[in-house]
């Protein structure tokens, strides 16, 4: 948003009223427009906006409300972001690294043992859909296996990007994994590193130590890069 339409919800929060949900009923139009000191025209323009942004809500019969916007507008703007070649793979890869690293670290802090079962039975689901032959199984286990870090550290801007990064990681992992299945060298229960470096991660995160965790989860990502032969993080190791 521009600082003008920063300015703008700023005013419409201050002379809306709370409801029990957080959010906040905007007054009537004609209101508004002698508050703000705008034409009707001006403000349904900025309103229209808001609402494209899914910051403004409106219900029939019961007026517009100014909420907190889901994810799916970052969604969008980082698939743009990727499709238009503004983010590149391995800008989005670094990024995703620094990122995980510290939410395995936070993670550390507040994970709990139905958490550290709930983590070692995604890892298993998806060593078992990798050696069945599964792929999309095995990827839906490993997305789910990070989100559910997301959700132990449960910290909103934290979640926000989770929730935004979604469509792309979806696409970035599925690659990494295709890549893996083919190249990864196979254990002679037919399961790949890519796989199993999963389970080091939880068991650092069951020693609750942020710096155990962190390590586990940059060697998650470094060994898929020596397995490429590519940095991932803009050549750093």
């Amino acid at each position: 948003m521009t600082d003008q339409l920063d300015e703008f919800v700023v005013r419409l929060i201050e002379i809306s009223n709370p409801e029990s949900s957080g959010a906040r009923r905007l007054p009537p139009e004609r209101e508004l427009c002698a508050a703000l000191n705008v034409s009707r025209g001006a403000l349904r323009e900025q309103l229209a906006t808001l609402q494209s942004l899914g910051i403004l809500r409106r219900r029939q019969g019961h007026g517009s409300y100014i909420d907190a916007p889901d994810a799916s507008f970052l969604r969008t703007y980082f698939t743009v972001m990727r499709r238009l070649d503004y983010l590149s793979g391995e800008q989005f890869a670094g990024a995703r690294e620094m990122l995980e690293e510290t939410i395995a670290a936070e993670a550390a802090v507040h994970v709990t043992d139905d958490d550290i079962e709930l983590l070692r039975a995604l890892v298993d689901v998806m060593m078992v859909q990798s050696v069945a032959g599964n792929p999309e199984a095995a990827l839906e286990a490993d997305l789910a296996f990070h989100t559910r870090l997301y959700a132990i550290v449960d910290n909103p801007i934290f979640n926000m990007l989770d929730l935004g990064l979604s469509h792309v990681l979806h696409e970035d992992v599925r690659v990494r994994r295709d890549f893996a299945a083919r190249h990864d060298a196979k254990k002679p229960d037919g399961s790949i590193n890519t796989d199993s470096v999963h389970s080091e991660i939880v068991d650092a995160l069951a020693t609750r130590s942020p710096d155990r965790a962190r390590a586990a989860m940059r060697k998650h990502f470094t060994e898929f890069s020596a397995l490429t032969l590519i940095p991932l993080s803009g050549g750093q190791q």
